[in-house]
C-alpha cells in the first residue's frame, strides 16, 4: 500500500487548489531568480533565501535551509540551477522530518479514557469556530461520538455560531450562553460527556483577552475545572492560526504557547493566502505538529498534515 494511499483524489486535488497561490507566487519568484543563470551561486542563493522570507517561512529557517543548499553547492562543486527545485524539495521535507512531527494518516482519537478531550484556541478571526464544526463533521464520519462545549462566552456571536455548526454536523452542544463563567461550560461539557460515554468532547474557549496574564489564567482555571471531571484532561490543546497573517500566526503561536501548553496546531485559510510558507516556519520553529489545514471553506476542506504530502503538493508541476 502506497504511503498515501489514504489521501483519495479529491484529497490531493483540494491540497493542490488549497496551496495553488503560494506555488505561483513562490515559483514565479523563483524563475525570475534564476534566469540567465546556468548554476547556483552566491546571487541565486541570496534571492532565494530573500523569497523564502517573502513566503513567510521565517528567517531562522530560512537560513537553515540555504545552510543546506549552501552545504549541497559546496559538495556537488557544480549544481545547475535547474536541479535547484528538486533539491529544495529535498532539504525542506528533511528539515520537517527532524522536527519529529507524527504524521496522522486519518482523522483518529489516541485510545484514552473517554471522553478524549480537545480544548480549542486561538484569537478571533482565525476560523476557531468553523475549525471545530470541520473537526466534529470528520470526526463523527469515523464514527465517533462527538460533543461540542460553547466556552468562548465573551461573544455571543461565538455561541451561537457553534450551535449553528451543531446543528449542521448533527452533535450535541453544551451552553450557557454569553457571559457565563467559561469554566463552568467547560465543567459541565465534560461532565455531560462523561455520562454519556462520548468519544470525543471539543470545547471553544475565549479568542481574545485583554491581556497574556488574563488569557493564561482563564485557560489554567478551564484546565483545573476539566480536571476535576478527568484527571488526565485535557488530552489536547488544539492552537488554530490563520495562515494568511504570515508572521503575525507565528507571533499568535509564540504567544499561545507561553501561555498554555500547546499540543497541536492547526493552520487555516491556506487557499487564500500566498504565505503558505508560514507552515514550514512553525513546524521548524516550535516543533509542535501541525496536525489539520484549511484548504477551502467546505465541510470536507479540512485535512489531515502530512508533511511528505504537503511538500509533494507544493512542487507539484513546479
Amino acid at each position: 500500500m502506497s504511503l498515501f494511499s489514504f489521501f483519495t483524489k479529491d484529497k490531493k486535488e483540494s491540497l493542490n487548489e488549497g496551496l495553488s497561490k503560494t506555488k505561483e507566487s513562490f515559483f514565479s519568484k523563483l524563475s525570475k531568480a534564476v534566469i540567465g543563470k546556468s548554476k547556483v551561486d552566491d546571487e541565486v542563493l541570496d534571492n532565494l533565501e530573500e523569497i523564502l522570507i517573502s513566503s513567510d517561512v521565517g528567517v531562522k529557517t530560512t537560513l537553515k535551509i540555504i545552510e543546506r543548499i549552501e552545504s549541497r553547492v559546496s559538495r556537488d562543486k557544480y549544481l545547475g540551477t535547474q536541479e535547484l527545485n528538486t533539491i529544495l524539495k529535498e532539504e525542506i521535507a528533511a528539515l520537517l522530518a527532524e522536527n519529529n512531527i507524527q504524521d496522522l494518516n486519518d482523522f483518529e482519537i489516541p485510545e484514552t479514557q473517554k471522553p478524549y478531550v480537545i480544548v480549542v484556541v486561538g484569537v478571533n478571526g482565525v476560523g476557531k469556530t468553523t475549525t471545530i464544526g470541520k473537526l466534529a463533521y470528520q470526526l463523527k464520519n469515523k464514527g465517533y461520538s462527538v460533543m461540542m462545549g460553547a466556552a468562548d462566552t465573551f461573544r455571543a456571536a461565538a455561541v451561537d455560531q457553534l450551535t449553528i455548526w451543531s446543528e449542521r454536523v448533527g452533535v450535541p452542544i453544551i451552553s450557557q450562553g454569553m457571559g457565563a463563567d467559561p469554566a463552568s461550560v467547560a465543567f459541565d461539557t465534560v461532565t455531560a460527556a462523561k455520562a454519556r460515554n462520548m468519544d470525543v468532547v471539543i470545547i471553544d474557549t475565549a479568542g481574545r483577552l485583554h491581556n497574556k496574564i488574563n488569557l493564561m489564567n482563564e485557560l489554567s482555571k478551564i484546565r483545573k475545572v476539566i480536571q476535576k471531571v478527568m484527571p488526565e484532561a485535557p488530552h489536547e490543546v488544539l492552537l488554530v492560526l490563520d495562515a494568511s497573517t504570515g508572521q503575525n500566526a507565528i507571533e499568535q503561536c509564540r504567544q499561545f504557547t507561553a501561555a498554555t501548553d500547546v499540543s497541536a496546531l492547526a493552520l487555516t485559510k491556506l487557499d487564500g493566502t500566498a504565505k503558505g510558507g508560514v507552515v514550514l516556519g512553525i513546524s521548524d520553529e516550535f516543533k509542535i505538529p501541525v496536525k489539520y489545514i484549511g484548504v477551502g471553506e467546505k465541510i470536507d476542506q479540512l485535512q489531515i498534515f502530512n508533511r511528505i504530502e504537503f511538500v509533494d503538493s507544493f512542487f507539484h508541476n513546479s
